[in-house]
């Protein structure tokens, strides 16, 4: 009787599924608006830093900012709020309000923090050490508000409103506008800025590409064998991975075919390599990097 109250007790203070995904939304947009106030931050003292003082101009409404500074004075901050709202005023006209609310706090943060770090002092005069460390710097901001689902506005939301409307890849517009303040800037400042500001565009998008998916330690195996049992069986076993059996088809005998997938972390390739070729000689095996595995014995979802 004491254990049914007490389990009954249990069941009533046990959050349900609708507190649960309450609680679980929260924490995502706890999480979300941390990696937007850390990721702003970042690219805020990058900017200031390393590319404001050189003049790189690498793109977007930053690169912007630096051009108006250098013909009018105006503080980049300035500048960047006043081309960021009327971009978000027109994106939550154009694109809904959903889209208009992950941008809005981005688009006043930013310049803000860029107008509080607007007095630190550069530590160095060296172009191309700027634009590869502001590279990192702005990649780095950049990587962490995205994983937060969040953006800073600018330009990217104009590359948004014309891959919308007139059918252009999102790239491709976003490459057009950043060509576009590059190009700029060779005139404006001098033909070297522009090319420091290729060099710190380049790194600011690998960098991006890293905090997004880290570093490609996992491989990808596909195994067409005919011993596709003897095979499954030391992957299962010896090398201790699961595998996935895919139907193929022989494309000169048109015969049928078992391709086995395999996932694999990058220090167990030659293992796997060294069991495949002990168990089949004349496998054929094609091994390739992945950028990012979710899943069971790699990284969680």
């Amino acid at each position: 009787m004491d254990n049914q109250q007490d389990q009954h007790s249990l069941a009533k203070h046990r959050p349900n599924s609708r507190t649960r995904k309450a609680m679980g939304a929260k924490t995502e947009n706890a999480i979300s608006v941390a990696l937007l106030l850390i990721g702003s931050f970042l690219i805020a003292i990058s900017f200031n830093l390393f590319l404001v003082p050189l003049g790189i101009a690498s793109g977007g409404v930053s690169g912007i900012s630096i051009l108006v500074q250098h013909e009018w004075g105006i503080t980049p901050a300035y500048t960047q709020w006043a081309l960021n709202i009327p971009l978000f005023l027109l994106g939550l006209w154009l694109l809904g309000k959903k889209f208009a609310l992950k941008t809005a706090l981005g688009s006043f943060l930013l310049p803000l923090l860029v107008l509080f770090t607007s007095h630190w002092h550069a530590p160095t005069d060296n172009a191309m050490l700027a634009s590869i460390y502001g590279g990192i710097g702005v990649g780095a901001g950049l990587g962490l508000v995205f994983r937060g689902k969040a953006s800073t506005g600018g330009l990217d939301l104009a590359a948004q409103l014309l891959h919308r409307f007139t059918g252009i890849r999102l790239g491709l517009a976003v490459a057009c506008f950043d060509g576009a303040v590059i190009a700029a800037a060779g005139i404006l400042i001098a033909p070297e800025n522009a090319l420091y500001a290729l060099v710190g565009l380049f790194v600011t998008s690998k960098t991006i590409d890293f905090v997004q998916t880290g570093l490609a330690t996992s491989r990808v195996a596909f195994i067409i064998s005919d011993k596709p049992v003897e095979i499954t069986n030391v992957v299962l076993h010896d090398l201790d991975r699961g595998l996935t059996k895919l139907d193929g088809h022989g494309g000169y005998t048109g015969e049928a075919r078992s391709v086995l997938m395999v996932v694999v972390g990058q220090n167990e390739v030659s293992k796997l390599k060294s069991l495949v070729r002990s168990t089949d000689p004349y496998a054929f095996v094609i091994i390739s990097e992945t950028a990012e595995v979710l899943g069971e014995g790699f990284k969680l979802p």
